[in-house]
């Protein structure tokens, strides 16, 4: 610490002393902060995380899609979405014309409920050979099995049947949890613009915590009976959600405390007997 002993100096040595102060308690402020967001279980992703940037309807996989085959652009271009970028496809200006199964109350599915929404929100518990993804948007759960199961196949998938969110198993590889998940129904569209996906569809997904409050997350889709290519998504983050932001209805979002954000078909009715006065 600096000393000074002209007595005409004392205000200098007070307002040097007052700098000296601060700067060694903003060095260990950053550095506690610092050590805080180092120590952390790459492999603990517990608690409830959102999603950054962009808005709703956002196509999960991203703008660059394969090309499609025959099967399934036939199929693509049957869907008359409310948006889209696809000179091929005319959107409907009325949701009333479009076919957007979501429209009618049906389950958004996985992987569309991640980022077809506003609120791309979800929590992470742990379990006993399991993992569970609690959406908000529509209260939905995902189950992802960590018990050394095999992914259903074969007959066996044909016996359990398909799922809006589909069976997924999980596994470590390193510090990145790989989900896996097969059986989604294919009614469901991929995301708000109408893409598709065939029974056979598979879906990969990596979860890597690579900060204390940031999830890094990647995706793609395998579905040779539609695509020509893997459909490989961009990379998104996810944060942690601060305790304040946790609501009643769920988490914070478009909609917290005003709904608790699912489609319920009385709520649906009333909104067409609206529409039609």
């Amino acid at each position: 610490m600096p000393q000074w002993t002209d007595s005409g100096n004392v205000m200098k040595y007070k307002y040097c002393l007052i700098a000296w102060t601060t700067l060694t308690l903003l060095y260990a402020l950053s550095s506690a902060a610092v050590g805080q967001n180092m120590a952390f279980d790459p492999r603990d992703l517990s608690g409830i995380w959102g999603g950054v940037g962009g808005g709703g309807g956002e196509v999960p996989f991203g703008p660059n899609m394969p090309p499609m085959t025959p099967e399934g652009l036939a199929l693509y271009l049957q869907n008359i979405p409310t948006e889209s970028d696809d000179p091929r496809v005319k959107a409907a200006s009325d949701p009333a014309l479009s076919n957007d199964p979501t429209f009618t109350c049906n389950p958004r599915g996985f992987p569309r409920t991640l980022y077809d929404t506003n609120v791309r929100l979800f929590e992470i518990i742990y379990l006993e050979g399991r993992i569970l993804q609690l959406l908000q948007r529509d209260r939905t759960l995902r189950e992802m099995w960590m018990d050394g199961r095999a992914l259903p196949a074969g007959e066996d998938l044909d016996n359990i049947g398909p799922s809006w969110y589909g069976h997924s198993v999980a596994r470590w590889q390193g510090d990145e949890l790989i989900v896996t998940t097969v059986g989604l129904d294919e009614r469901a569209w991929l995301d708000m613009t109408g893409h598709v996906k065939s029974p056979g569809a598979r879906v990969e997904e990596r979860y890597k915590r690579v900060e204390a409050d940031t999830i890094q997350h990647d995706m793609t889709l395998y579905d040779t009976a539609y695509y020509t290519e893997p459909w490989v998504a961009e990379t998104r983050i996810f944060k942690r959600e601060p305790p304040e932001r946790i609501t009643y209805f769920g988490w914070h979002g478009l909609f917290s405390g005003v709904t608790d954000l699912m489609c319920a078909p009385m709520n649906f009715i009333d909104t067409l007997k609206n529409r039609e006065n």
